[in-house]
């Protein structure tokens, strides 16, 4: 069974996006890729990926021509996707255990991320497939939003550190 980790940031107050699905609340803040919890230590020892469609949209209107990821990529969706050559991205309604499955296929012995949102994150910890969380928390509180888990799950944490203007936790999914 491959090790599963939602990897996120969140405000203050439990939101992921605001409102207007905006992330400039987050993108604005200081920290350091390889520092404490960083992207960078993160990114290299995960094999594949899966997020839902709203945040598919969002990666396609902020920067259609790129695609930050070098691993395979499953969008949860029920939506019709344009397919982009030369990116491995698979569009699936797959149940979720099915898509674990296939991850966990491509990835090998590299760990699994679940980029977001949190409701697809929380349908992975109902199945008893997420094994940890892990959380950037920015100095910043929105009101509203996409909420960062919605969902009840008990956590144990295992780890804290100050990464620039975030503060960073991780948690073991208790099971």
């Amino acid at each position: 069974m491959s090790f599963t980790t939602y990897y996120t940031a969140s405000s203050l107050d439990g939101f992921i996006a605001d409102a207007k699905h905006s992330l400039e609340w987050l993108l604005s803040r200081k920290n350091d890729s390889s520092g404490p919890m960083g992207y960078d230590g993160f990114i290299a020892e995960i094999g594949a990926i899966v997020m839902g469609a709203n945040t598919y949209q969002w990666l396609l209107d902020h920067d259609p021509e790129a695609w930050p990821y070098e691993v395979p990529a499953w969008v949860v969706t029920h939506r019709e996707f344009e397919t982009r050559p030369g990116r491995d991205i698979r569009f699936t309604s797959a149940p979720i255990p099915d898509i674990h499955r296939q991850m966990a296929d491509a990835a090998g012995d590299r760990k699994l991320w679940v980029v977001g949102g949190g409701g697809l994150a929380a349908a992975f910890a109902e199945h008893g497939l997420l094994d940890e969380i892990i959380v950037s928390f920015a100095p910043v509180t929105l009101g509203s939003g996409a909420p960062i888990f919605p969902a009840r799950q008990e956590l144990r944490p295992v780890e804290v550190a100050l990464n620039g203007e975030l503060t960073c936790a991780r948690y073991e999914v208790v099971k």
